[in-house]
C-alpha cells in the first residue's frame, strides 16, 4: 500500500500525474453543463442545511409541545442531527469509494426522507431525536458523496473554486430556510416542517437520479474489506497536511455549530427580535454566501494557502475584539450583528480552502478522506459547537469566546501542517474561473 506522508517513488508519480490527466478529461467531458454539476452538488450539500436551519423558528414550539423544560435541551434537535450525520460519513466514504458515488447517495436519500417523514409524527422528544438522528446519518450520505465527486473530477485550486462556488449556492439556503419554517408554522404545526424537509429531498433525489453522473472511474475502485478499510483510514490520518487542515476545518466549523446553537435564544432572548429572527439571519447568511463568491473569484490567482491563512488570521482578529467588547459592555442589536457579520466576510475563505487543501493529496481515496474530513468537521465539530452553545448564560460572551478559542486552535493546527511556514503557495495559478467555463 502507498504511503502519503512522505517521498514518493516515480511510480507514484506517475500514478498521480495519471490521475490528474484522468480527472481533468472527465472534467471536460461531464455529461451535464458545468453549471448544473455545481448546483446540484450545491444542491445534496444544502439537504444538511435545511435539516438544520428550518428548524430554528420552531425549536421552542416542539419543546413546549413535547414537554421540554429546559431551554439549552431545545437544541439537542440540532445536537442528534449532527450527531448521526457525523458519524454516518465513515460509513458512506469507503462504501463510496468500493461501489461508486450513485448508489450510495440514494440510498442515503431514502433514509433521510422516510427519517424526516417519522420525525413529523414523533410522539415524545425521544423518538424525535432518534428519528434525527437516523435523519443525519442518511445526510451524511450527501456530504460525502457531492465531497468526493467533486474530487473525482477537479483538483489543486480549481478543486477549491469549485467547493467555494458550492458553498456559495448552499448558503442559500441558510439565507431563507429560517425564513421558511417561520412561514410554515404561520399556517400549520411544527410538524410540518418536517413534511418541508422530506419533500425537498425527494425534489433533489429525483434530479440526482436523472442527472448526476457517476464519477469515479471503475480501476479506481477500492475493495470493502476490513483491512481495505483501515489502510485508508490509516494513510488519510497519516498524512500531516491533511489531517492538520482537516482539525483546523473542524474548530471552525465548531464556530457555527455553536451559532447555530444558541441563534434563537440570543436574537430572541437577549435582543427580542421576535419575527425579525429569520430575517436578520439570513442578512449574516448572505454575507457569508459573498464571502465564499469573493473566494472563488480570488483563490484561482492568490492560492488557497495564502487566502485561507490570512482569512484566518483576520478572523481571530475580529473575534478577539468582538470578545473584550462583549466582556465591558451589554452589547446592543447593531454591534453584536456588526461583529458577527464582519467574522463571516473572512469565514468564506477558511471552509473551501481547507477542505481542498485537506482533500489534494489524496485524491485516489476522496472517498475515505471525504468521510473522514466530514466526520471530523460535523462531529467533533457538533460536540465542540454544542459546548459553546450550552455555555450560553444570557449573553453573547461564550458565543465571543468559542469563536475566538476555536480560531487559535486553527491557527496551531496550520503552523503544524506548513512547518510554521505560511503563505508559501504550492499550487500554479489557473486561468479563468469556473463560470467562464461552458
Amino acid at each position: 500500500m502507498r504511503r502519503h506522508s512522505g517521498a514518493c517513488s516515480f511510480e507514484e508519480l506517475d500514478f498521480a500525474v495519471d490521475k490528474q490527466a484522468i480527472a481533468q478529461q472527465s472534467a471536460t467531458r461531464l455529461p451535464i453543463p458545468r453549471w448544473e454539476f455545481i448546483a446540484l452538488c450545491a444542491a445534496l450539500m444544502a439537504l444538511n442545511s435545511l435539516a438544520i436551519d428550518i428548524m430554528l423558528p420552531a425549536l421552542q414550539q416542539i419543546g413546549a409541545s413535547l414537554g421540554v423544560e429546559s431551554e439549552n435541551h431545545r437544541q439537542y434537535v440540532i445536537t442528534a442531527y449532527m450527531l448521526g450525520f457525523g458519524g454516518g460519513q465513515l460509513l458512506f466514504g469507503p462504501v463510496s469509494d468500493r461501489y461508486g458515488r450513485r448508489a450510495p447517495l440514494v440510498f442515503g436519500l431514502v433514509v433521510y426522507v422516510v427519517a424526516a417523514a417519522a420525525a413529523a409524527i414523533a410522539p415524545s422528544f425521544a423518538l424525535l431525536l432518534t428519528w434525527r438522528l437516523i435523519q443525519g446519518i442518511g445526510a451524511a450520505a450527501t456530504r460525502v458523496i457531492a465531497v468526493s465527486i467533486v474530487r473525482d473530477t477537479f483538483d489543486g485550486r480549481r478543486m477549491a473554486e469549485v467547493m467555494s462556488l458550492i458553498f456559495m449556492v448552499f448558503m442559500a439556503i441558510p439565507v431563507i430556510a429560517p425564513g421558511i419554517g417561520q412561514f410554515v408554522m404561520l399556517f400549520a404545526s411544527w410538524h410540518w416542517i418536517f413534511v418541508t424537509m422530506a419533500v425537498g429531498a425527494l425534489i433533489v433525489s429525483a434530479w440526482s437520479l436523472l442527472r448526476l453522473p457517476e464519477t469515479l472511474h471503475a480501476e479506481y475502485r477500492r475493495p470493502l474489506t476490513v483491512s481495505s478499510v483501515i489502510g485508508g483510514f490509516r494513510i488519510v490520518l497519516t498524512n500531516r497536511v491533511t489531517l492538520c487542515y482537516a482539525f483546523a476545518s473542524t474548530f471552525i466549523f465548531a464556530a457555527m455549530f455553536g451559532f447555530i446553537s444558541s441563534a434563537q435564544q440570543i436574537y430572541i432572548d437577549i435582543f427580542h427580535v421576535g419575527e425579525l429572527f429569520p430575517l436578520i439571519f439570513a442578512g449574516v447568511a448572505g454575507v457569508l454566501a459573498f464571502s465564499n463568491f469573493l473566494n472563488s473569484r480570488l483563490v484561482g490567482q492568490i492560492g488557497m494557502r495564502r487566502l485561507s491563512q490570512g482569512a484566518l488570521l483576520i478572523f481571530l482578529c475580529i473575534s478577539l475584539a468582538w470578545l473584550v467588547v462583549s466582556l465591558e459592555m451589554q452589547m446592543p442589536l447593531w454591534l453584536f450583528v456588526t461583529f458577527f457579520a464582519s467574522a463571516m466576510l473572512p469565514f468564506g475563505g477558511l471552509g473551501a480552502n481547507f477542505n481542498a487543501l485537506a482533500m489534494e493529496p489524496l485524491g485516489e481515496l476522496a472517498g475515505t478522506a471525504a468521510s473522514i474530513l466530514g466526520f471530523m468537521q460535523t462531529f467533533l465539530g457538533a460536540l465542540i459547537g454544542a459546548a459553546i452553545g450550552q455555555a450560553y448564560n444570557g449573553t453573547v460572551t461564550p458565543l465571543a469566546a468559542g469563536f475566538c478559542s476555536v480560531s487559535v486552535a486553527a491557527l496551531l493546527m496550520i503552523l503544524i501542517a506548513e512547518r510554521g511556514r505560511m503563505f508559501q503557495p504550492q499550487n500554479a495559478p489557473v486561468s479563468g474561473h469556473i463560470t467562464d467555463l461552458h
